[in-house]
């Protein structure tokens, strides 16, 4: 969202909005709508493609709410939209609004004798892929009151803006205003396909490893849920391997794996329901905990207790 310029601003009384004029605006919720996603695309346009709406009907009602504010809520620039002091006022008021009623929403729900609603997860793309979708069917079968979005990502989402429900998180939180719960210790071990032993063999020693093709974490930005992936480069005791191929994904690199490309440490729960196989079994990376991680204002939640007991009825059933 592109924010207020530094460009000086007026003294507030002249530019304020009444009070009167405010509640008469917020009487009109889809007003308030198109103006917050406005102010999250910066662009009429791009606000238009997520409401399905013209950019002219959205043009006409942010017009009729700066009016009846009395007061300028953007910057018209060449480059899109910039939210003006009052406009970031409003915004933070309207951003409030939409979280307490989700909240809302979310309570109501729970009054139903089962489970329902919707109930959005967000977690890692290797864990969500491939360990969390396959399972996803139990769940739903289970619940079937209850609408689930996966939501993979290996940027964290703000659980505290409603970004998601749940998360299922590599790194402890730190927000104070989100519980947590340690799930699982997830170890990893080096893997290769079959076929690619077939055509290599079988590293007997850690030094052999220098004879193999590594596959390797790209260590440029790298996320702080993956800083220990790399182990497998610091293997042998005086020498550091070097990668043949790099890859900003740990599930791109499991499937790299799979395709035969080389050797790689990945978490073990990647590799549960393949046929990759382990080899130096004796070799094992930094222990690392997860998280089920949600915000405080769900902590009653029937759905969030559903999906969070239906985690710890699965997770010992695989090896992390």
């Amino acid at each position: 969202m592109l924010r207020q310029s530094n460009t000086a601003v007026q003294p507030p009384r002249e530019t304020t909005a009444s009070h009167a004029n405010i509640s008469g605006a917020v009487q009109d919720w889809d007003k308030l709508r198109i103006f917050s996603a406005v102010a999250d695309a910066g662009s009429f346009t791009h606000a238009g493609d997520v409401l399905r709406l013209s950019q002219s009907a959205i043009s006409r009602q942010i017009s009729a709410l700066e009016e009846s504010l009395n007061t300028s809520l953007f910057h018209r620039h060449a480059r899109g939209l910039v939210l003006t002091e009052q406009g970031e006022v409003l915004y933070r008021s309207v951003r409030d609004m939409i979280q307490n009623l989700n909240a809302a929403e979310s309570l109501i729900a729970e009054t139903k004798e089962r489970p329902e609603g919707q109930l959005r997860i967000t977690t890692t793309t290797g864990l969500g892929s491939t360990w969390l979708a396959p399972r996803m069917n139990e769940f739903i079968e289970l619940y079937p009151g209850i609408q689930v979005s996966l939501l993979i990502s290996d940027s964290d989402l703000d659980l505290t803006l409603r970004e998601a429900d749940v998360a299922i998180r590599l790194t402890e939180p730190t927000q104070p205003d989100l519980v947590r719960r340690q799930l699982m210790k997830i170890h990893t071990h080096v893997y290769a396909s079959p076929d690619y032993l077939k055509h290599n063999g079988i590293p007997k020693t850690p030094d052999e490893l220098g004879e193999h093709r590594i596959i390797a974490f790209a260590e440029e930005k790298m996320p702080p849920a993956f800083d220990n992936m790399n182990w497998i480069l610091d293997a042998l005791p005086t020498t550091r391997l070097s990668p043949r191929l790099s890859v900003n994904s740990v599930y791109g690199i499991f499937r790299a794996v799979r395709s035969g490309i080389g050797l790689a440490a990945l978490p073990d729960y990647m590799t549960a329901d393949t046929d990759l196989v382990r080899v130096l079994p004796e070799l094992e990376g930094p222990e690392r905990s997860s998280y089920f991680v949600y915000p405080e204002a769900l902590r009653k939640s029937a759905r969030v207790t559903a999906f969070r007991e239906f985690l710890l009825k699965k997770i010992p059933e695989t090896t992390f």
